[in-house]
């Protein structure tokens, strides 16, 4: 069983930094530092650009964490977003999707054009694990959108040594599963925006329950989608009848949510395990309304599996479990709400490249989905090839809901931004160059 454990990653590794010229200090010619105006970016030169960077994105991060917003209401974050991004030298358009953000860099050299995702939200009170009041930044989107505006940052800094253009998206509504269908909506992929080309592809990083300083890619797999369904009885029995079906539809679960940090870390050790407990599950949540004025009572479900072809199975089975109640109606409103599936070629590129130009032991491999998450990010990637990467935030010696997004206690270890910064603008380079 492959267990995360925490990298032995030097303060180097992590933030990228790079050796002063100083004693000993090889300082290059004028002819030799005009050859290297010229030549294709290179991770050295990113690590390079991203260390002064550091603190201001530290500082990014925490105003963002100071001011959560939750779906479609990122006004205050969307301006910041945007103000930075201005400043950097890209072409923004605001109001996309609602509150969402779009820049475009073009770099110097030609390529291709290339996608990268970030979200805004904050979560909602009911949306924290251990309980809240108010909104907050607990399932580190404040992370996403300073990553993301540090990789574009960078990447405006070394334009004349970049290939292609890269699109950065900054999407509202994550947490409400509105704000990608929206951009798209907008129009973001069709290559309307500031006469970019369409996309060849898209990225993204979501925080997750590994070391800082590690990378889970996901190649294959991704997070599952969700169904619904609504099952109403009558009669006037029925809210007993409710009751006993909540159970039966609760029983198809395969998989219990986590209720210690011990099952938590066995659930982030299960989803790194090949052909594991988690490569098929069921998820299911029932619960019966109040009886309205004529008596009858909704039973309202909504479930996840995996692989994503079982809903057809795991509705059957539904179906079933309803039939023997005497004039029970079961009615699926729409169609299942897709899974975020990563290529495994794409993801398994990405990987490649972090051990090249990161660290070695710098990308682990998901296998399985984490069962009770989804993503909008699933509707980008339902269009676009790309990927889909968890990155660690976990302290070393921190308990692990201090790394697991949506625990009141999330507190992710800030050294993660550069390192996200870092990879992911070597990544968007090297795809804008490919």
């Amino acid at each position: 069983m492959n267990r995360p454990n925490t990298p032995a990653f030097s303060r180097r590794a992590l933030l990228g930094a790079t050796a002063a010229a100083g004693v000993g200090a090889v300082v290059p010619s004028p002819a030799e530092a005009e050859a290297a105006h010229h030549r294709p970016l290179d991770q050295h030169t990113i690590d390079a650009a991203v260390r002064p960077l550091s603190d201001e994105l530290v500082a990014l991060r925490r105003a963002l964490h100071e001011h959560p917003e939750t779906s479609g209401q990122e006004q205050w974050t969307s301006a910041t977003v945007a103000e930075r991004l201005r400043a950097a030298g890209l072409k923004v358009t605001t109001g996309v999707g609602g509150t969402g953000v779009v820049g475009v860099l073009t770099g110097a050299r030609p390529g291709r054009t290339v996608a990268y995702r970030a979200d805004m939200d904050a979560v909602p009170p009911d949306g924290i694990v251990t309980g809240g009041t108010v909104p907050a930044h607990v399932c580190g989107h404040d992370l996403h959108t300073t990553i993301g505006v540090g990789v574009a940052q960078v990447l405006a800094r070394l334009r004349h040594r970049l290939s292609g253009t890269v699109v950065f998206l900054f999407q509202p509504g994550e947490e409400a599963l509105a704000g990608a269908r929206a951009m798209i909506g907008a129009g973001v992929l069709d290559g309307t925006w500031a006469s970019a080309e369409p996309p060849a592809e898209i990225h993204a990083l979501h925080c997750g329950p590994f070391p800082v300083g590690r990378f889970a890619v996901t190649p294959g797999v991704g997070l599952p989608g969700q169904d619904q369904a609504q099952i109403t009885l009558t009669g006037p029995d029925a809210a007993d009848q409710a009751k006993r079906l909540v159970a039966d539809v609760s029983a198809l679960s395969t998989v219990a949510f986590p209720q210690t940090p011990a099952d938590l870390e066995k659930m982030v050790a299960d989803v790194q395990t090949p052909d594991g407990p988690l490569a098929r599950f069921t998820v299911t949540r029932a619960r019966a309304k109040d009886a309205d004025a004529e008596g009858r009572v909704a039973v309202q479900v909504s479930f996840r599996c995996w692989p994503e072809e079982r809903y057809t199975e795991v509705r059957e089975q539904i179906r079933r479990l309803a039939q023997p109640y005497p004039g029970a109606q079961t009615v699926f409103p729409g169609e299942p709400f897709p899974a975020l599936v990563c290529p495994a070629e794409d993801a398994d590129a990405l990987a490649r490249h972090l051990r090249r130009v990161i660290d070695p032991a710098a990308a682990t491999v998901l296998h399985a989905a984490f069962p009770f998450n989804g993503e909008d990010f699933a509707l980008f990637l339902d269009r676009l090839p790309g990927t889909y990467t968890f990155l660690g935030v976990r302290s070393p010696g921190a308990g692990i809901t201090s790394a697991y997004p949506h625990f009141g206690d999330f507190h992710p270890d800030e050294r993660a931004i550069g390192l996200g910064v870092r990879a992911m603008a070597g990544w968007l380079s090297a795809r804008t160059a490919a």
